[in-house]
């Protein structure tokens, strides 16, 4: 088998492009999206054993990838990568900032350590990657920069730490689409909702709880696929989005657009998943759930 991507084979062909956090999750299924569609892509990512274990999989699909170990909190490091990966590709056409992370606490339980460990990995962490991208070579030829947030229009009680990460990673989306435009670099967001992703079988027991109840609260009554985001993620990095730049994609089944509290949603199953991705996964806290109907098939 192989990616079922709704775009066409070839749309990335000639093009490097970098997916950071590709390991795992979002980042792995773009990852394999864009090697099918003729992309070389450039995972990043802290654990070697992860990396080397989705190029073999992109590899035995027919696609190419490269990876490099990077922190990217540490600044000289990601400017030592960055610099790697010119020298090995030439020419970086696009960039995937995905990789990200945080745990589930109150605010008044986060210490100074934790709050800043969560901001330097999806704010701080995504900014690094940018600049040196485009400051090493981005800003001389052009190309596209997803950020990948989350959604945080309505705060993140129980994640404050990741929602005021993310808020700084928009309104730093917005600022470098301005600030860069003038050299064709364009730069966009997706916001994703919750998705059914190898990410939540990483938080505690007691949230996971909480985690099989989230398809309550979204208007098409599921969680979203893995896949579902990555074509959001191609189609910003695609040509047809040539005149987009400085806005968010929310994909999250239209969840951060109401209040249950007025306007209750009824049951229904009338809303079907996409999920083009050959080697997708279901986490593990909906394969042992006794309601599969939590996350879709």
């Amino acid at each position: 088998m192989s990616y079922r991507s709704v775009f066409r084979p070839d749309l990335f062909a000639g093009r490097n492009i970098i997916v950071t956090g590709g390991g795992s999750g979002i980042g792995r299924c773009t990852a394999h999206e864009l090697a099918s569609l003729g992309a070389r892509v450039v995972l990043v990512g802290r654990k070697e054993d992860k990396l080397k274990a989705v190029q073999a999989e992109i590899a035995e699909d027919g696609g190419d990838a490269l990876w490099f170990t990077c922190d990217i909190r540490e600044e000289e490091r990601v400017k030592a990568t960055v610099a790697d990966i010119y020298t090995a590709v030439g020419t970086v056409h696009g960039l995937v900032n995905n990789a990200g992370g945080q745990f589930p606490s109150p605010l008044a339980f986060i210490n100074q350590k934790g709050w800043e460990t969560v901001i330097r990995t999806n704010l701080t962490g995504g900014f690094l990657m940018a600049r040196e991208v485009f400051t090493q070579g981005m800003n001389q030829n052009g190309g596209s920069i997803v950020n990948i947030i989350a959604d945080m229009w309505g705060g993140m009680p129980g994640m404050g730490h990741s929602g005021a990460a993310r808020a700084g990673m928009e309104n730093l989306t917005r600022t470098a689409a301005y600030e860069w435009g003038c050299t064709g670099v364009r730069v966009n967001a997706v916001a994703p909702g919750w998705i059914a992703s190898s990410g939540m079988d990483t938080y505690p027991e007691s949230f996971k709880q909480t985690i099989r109840t989230l398809r309550a609260a979204v208007p098409l009554k599921r969680l979203g696929e893995e896949a579902e985001i990555s074509a959001a993620i191609c189609f910003l990095l695609s040509d047809a989005a040539a005149f987009i730049s400085g806005d968010t994609l929310r994909i999250d089944g239209a969840a951060s657009q109401g209040n249950l509290a007025i306007w209750p949603l009824p049951e229904h199953n009338n809303s079907k998943p996409f999920n083009g991705f050959h080697r997708a996964v279901a986490p593990e806290l909906f394969q042992h759930s006794e309601d599969n109907s939590d996350a879709s098939d």
